[in-house]
């Protein structure tokens, strides 16, 4: 059992959406970046879509009240135990007593703490993803507040093994963790450089040929006025060729939409499930991760690629994580 003694920013229990739900007009919610969230599960053992901690620029304060598995995934927001850095990306076993804190916000913007058995919240419309709006899914549809008490489902025999395994070492310290942790090459999807890939959208050629060019060509920033449901962009207006009426059609996380004011706004996990302004750009998905770690006041910028480039990359992805899971198992055995 975990005691929330400060909530952080914006702590919310979430899964890897809420699936088959949106022609009631239910949204996907979810986990901002899945691939942290995915990661993290499978280094203690988890199936990849139990539900996990997500954070967002300022990280919780949390007091451990049984030894416990978890591992850190995506953002550095400097975690700590009792004073002692916390590596990311690793397996860690926490002794009974003691306290998980996050300081500064290092790098990325969203940090998610998996644990043994996945965080225990009912299950809505087959998902314990929270969204705020609606007050569903997590815990108790909310963010998380200070006194919450959150508790672990069933720990599975992998995670057993892991947590037999990493026991005799953690002896009189507050922690230990496991001797590897994940490679560069998929941490490295967490880059500074903003160069977010996408594809032309159904409204692409309504704009006028100047802003098509501008939108390829000048950065971005985030505005603070940017949530899980969509990063608003401030830079170079863009406009229509004419004002034109349109009937509102499908989107989803990554779709890139331009509302008469001109400046694009990113759909994100929290998105709605249609959408009536004009659709500039679809983020290709191996990209979205990028996305979700980017702070509000940083900037990005755009580079053209087509669908089949944008579906081989994401194949590619696909095998490259396919690998890792094995390879995290067989570590881990």
């Amino acid at each position: 059992m975990i005691h929330v003694v400060k909530p952080g920013l914006l702590s919310t229990v979430q899964d890897l959406g809420r699936y088959g739900y949106q022609k009631y007009g239910v949204i996907v919610s979810g986990s901002m970046d899945p691939i942290a969230h995915r990661i993290s599960n499978w280094l203690v053992g988890n199936d990849e879509n139990e539900a996990v901690i997500e954070m967002t620029l300022t990280g919780p304060v949390l007091e451990f009240q049984e030894t416990s598995l978890i591992s850190i995934c995506g953002g550095d927001l400097s975690p700590s135990i009792d004073g002692q850095p916390v590596p990311l990306w690793r397996s860690v076993l926490v002794k009974e007593g003691s306290t998980l804190k996050f300081g500064g916000c290092k790098s990325g913007a969203r940090s998610y703490l998996a644990l043994a058995g996945g965080v225990d919240a009912p299950s809505v419309m087959n998902s314990r993803s929270t969204y705020l709006r609606a007050g569903i899914g997590g815990y108790g549809g909310r963010s998380l507040k200070e006194g919450d008490l959150l508790h672990s489902g069933e720990v599975l025999d992998d995670s057993q093994e892991i947590i037999e395994y990493l026991t005799p070492y953690l002896e009189d310290g507050h922690f230990t963790e496991i001797d590897w942790s994940i490679s560069s090459e998929f941490i490295s999807i967490h880059r500074s450089q903003k160069a977010i890939r996408v594809m032309e959208g159904p409204e692409f050629p309504l704009f006028k040929e100047d802003s098509r060019q501008v939108f390829f060509e000048k950065p971005f920033k985030v505005s603070p006025q940017s949530d899980r449901m969509g990063y608003r962009l401030e830079g170079t207006t863009l406009e229509l060729e004419q004002d034109t009426d349109m009937i509102s059609e499908a989107v989803s996380f990554g779709t890139i939409q331009v509302p008469s004011d001109g400046n694009p706004i990113i759909l994100l996990a929290d998105r709605q499930t249609t959408g009536g302004y004009p659709r500039i750009g679809q983020i290709a998905s191996v990209d979205l991760p990028l996305i979700a770690q980017t702070k509000p006041g940083e900037e990005l910028s755009f580079t053209v690629i087509t669908h089949e480039e944008a579906q081989k990359l994401l194949i590619d992805r696909e095998k490259q994580l396919r690998h890792l899971k094995q390879g995290i198992a067989l570590k881990l055995k």
